[in-house]
């Protein structure tokens, strides 16, 4: 078959030519309103425009449910010298299946999924499918507007990370049991608000072939998965949330894709979204595809693809998989797997610069919005600014402290003072980057088990420890991220086959848990001591990061009005204080605020004082001091405020009053630790 003129033969051009000049350029941020498939109108006739990247190409057609899938029905015109395919074709109707036959330049043929469609097949099947949405009536203004306003390294986030298809399915037998998109959003509302998570994260939004992949594997970049519904009903998931004050954050996987036949591998016959060597463009750990990130057209199709998202589904933010993977030419081979770059060494210069190019255009279009990188390795600025030399990521997943918590809490209490400074170890860092704490999906998988069963010790043992662990996680520097199932105790490990373990909630323990939960996020949104200062000294201090013996670890958080600072304290040992002391800067009265064993958590019931006044003792290396009974696996917080500068001066001054030597000793207690 012949290639079609490079001249449109259509009476209007969808694709012009400053489309195709920004494309190849790599700065056509809105390709994705071009190139798939788009309801028009041609010379009277209702239909759909189609246009398809396939320069490599010997022929192209649309074929579908509309034309038998005949190859030669509708053929497509190529375009000079971009290599896009485009035709219309009139009485397609909104929900049609279709594909593009490609004739291959070496011969052979293959049919391929639409790389811009917005509505993919439910699966097995692997048709793209036409969608004809009017303009979506969204109710999130208030949202979007605030939003724009906010500097989110200064506000509370909290990060409820969830897998639509496993965390609530109907009862039946004929089918999956998902809920859609407009059902899960009515009971994820409910939940959400109950505990006071402040975002959501969804795993694998984008069209995927095999659940098992869990998203990760992506075919349809471009299309919210059809196992929930179609993309207005994703608009309605997302609407939905904003409108009772929940951000959204999608995974998104620029990092490598699958080899399925309908997918972007090998797309025109010829590598084209993947790197021609195989050394750079595949992945043998995963047997995945890798883009081809020196193209402007692939970084194009990324680039825009993460506008489309936060543009036209309103998502507030991306976090963005396998950084590391990207970054290093070598991540995952042996030698002679890789080519180092111009310089000799492992950097991925194409992926260094399309972070860069990728960060500073969306958060520069989209004020408010969050670029979050899953990078695990010490790559430096990845939060930094581009202009100085950094990626641009609004945040970073700090995997470094969620191994060395993981690490710390699964060991026997014995063997924790051995292992001391895997706890203190992530404030030594925390300045170098904007971090968020995770305790994500991976986690609680491949044998890894859940969090509660990671715990040592007896059933009431683990879930002591859990509320123990939990209360150091939700008080330390950091925004946070929890997995689904992680606040009431999941027992199982997560599989996406299943439902959680909801009826765990008949039990007191699990319940009991999720109480606590609720009212630890109900205690880090309220206080901003925990999340005004996330990245800076100002915002928190040891008070005694060393008492390795007791396995003890005392801190304070501060924040910019010296009301409600927070004094923090976690027992990681099964032996009670009855006489602990904790050391504080500044004479102040402290209101208790967290007892981690009250019974109503499914503690021991160790009672606190509701309100104690510091002494002036000194203690940690401090000049003031509160005692109290610290229990067994207890986390205690209690609040105070700073005092105010006249109380400041006089306690400064008893502080100095020279000692009368003629009368002995003044009173003053001073005990050692």
């Amino acid at each position: 078959m012949e290639a079609s003129s490079s001249e449109s033969k259509m009476g209007t051009v969808f694709i012009s030519e400053d489309d195709q000049y920004y494309f190849d350029k790599g700065v056509h941020y809105e390709i994705y309103k071009k190139l798939g498939a788009h309801a028009g109108e041609l010379d009277g006739k209702k239909g759909f425009f189609f246009a398809v990247w396939a320069p490599h190409a010997r022929y192209v057609s649309v074929v579908g449910d509309f034309n038998k899938w005949e190859p030669s029905e509708n053929p497509m015109e190529r375009l000079e010298p971009s290599g896009i395919w485009h035709t219309f074709i009139p009485d397609v109707e909104s929900g049609s299946l279709y594909k593009y036959f490609i004739e291959k330049s070496q011969g052979g043929t293959v049919y391929k999924a639409d790389p811009f469609a917005n509505y993919a097949e439910l699966r097995p099947g692997t048709a793209s499918k036409t969608f004809d949405s009017a303009p979506y009536p969204w109710g999130d203004e208030l949202w979007i507007e605030s939003r724009a306003q906010k500097d989110m390294n200064h506000e509370p986030m909290a990060i409820y990370e969830v897998h639509i298809g496993s965390w609530m399915r109907h009862p039946t037998e004929n089918d999956d049991g998902f809920y859609t998109y407009r059902e899960f959003a009515d009971r994820l509302v409910e939940y959400l608000e109950e505990m006071r998570y402040t975002h959501v994260e969804f795993m694998g939004i984008a069209e995927h072939p095999f659940d098992g992949s869990w998203g990760y594997q992506v075919t349809g970049y471009y299309a919210p998965t059809s196992r929930y519904g179609n993309p207005d009903d994703f608009r309605y998931l997302v609407d939905t949330l904003h409108q009772h004050g929940i951000g959204v954050i999608l995974d998104w996987v620029p990092a490598h894709f699958p080899r399925d036949e309908h997918g972007l591998a090998n797309f025109d016959g010829e590598p084209l979204f993947e790197y021609a060597d195989p050394r750079k463009g595949e992945h043998p750990d995963w047997g995945t595809k890798i883009f081809d990130l020196g193209k402007s057209e692939v970084k194009n199709f990324l680039i825009a693809n993460a506008i489309y998202w936060i543009k036209e589904f309103h998502v507030d933010g991306l976090r963005v998989d396998a950084v590391a993977s990207m970054l290093y030419l070598d991540y995952g081979k042996q030698n002679g797997e890789w080519v180092p770059n111009k310089y000799g060494n492992n950097k991925n210069l194409e992926a260094i610069e399309f972070f860069k190019h990728l960060n500073s255009v969306v958060l520069g279009m989209f004020h408010g919005a969050m670029m979050i990188a899953e990078e695990s390795t010490a790559w430096p600025q990845v939060t930094g600014r581009p202009e100085d030399d950094g990626l641009g990521f609004s945040f970073k997943w700090n995997m470094g402290w969620m191994h060395d918590f993981c690490d710390y809490m699964q060991l026997d209490p014995y063997f924790r003072k051995d292992n001391h400074y895997k706890m203190t170890f992530a404030m030594s860092y925390n300045h170098s980057e904007n971090y968020i704490l995770v305790l994500s999906h991976d986690e609680v998988v491949h044998l890894k088990r859940s969090m509660l069963n990671k715990m040592p010790g007896s059933k009431e043992e683990k879930f002591a420890n859990l509320r123990a662990g939990y209360t150091f996680m939700m008080t330390h520097c950091g925004k946070k991220l929890l997995f689904m199932g992680q606040d009431f105790g999941q027992e199982r490990e997560w599989s996406e086959e299943r439902e959680l373990d909801w009826f765990l909630l008949s039990d007191p323990g699990h319940a009991q848990l999720k109480l606590y939960m609720k009212e630890l996020l109900q205690i880090y949104n309220d206080y901003r001591s925990l999340w005004e200062f996330d990245n800076s000294n100002e915002g928190f201090k040891w008070i005694n990061p060393d008492d390795t013996e007791k396995s003890l670890y005392s801190f304070i958080r501060m924040n910019s009005t010296g009301k409600d600072c927070l004094a923090i304290v976690v027992n990681f040992t099964p032996v009670q204080r009855d006489d602990y002391r904790m050391g504080l800067p500044v004479p102040a009265k402290c209101e208790l605020l967290l007892n981690s064993d009250e019974q109503r958590f499914g503690g021991t019931g160790v009672e606190l004082p509701a309100t104690v006044e510091a002494e002036e003792i000194e203690w940690d290396n401090q000049p003031y001091s509160i005692g109290f009974t610290l229990p067994a696996f207890g986390a205690i917080i209690y609040k105070y405020d700073l005092p105010t500068k006249k109380k400041e001066k006089k306690a400064q001054k008893k502080n100095s009053k020279p000692k009368d030597k003629t009368k002995g000793i003044r009173t003053k207690v001073v005990v050692g630790k």
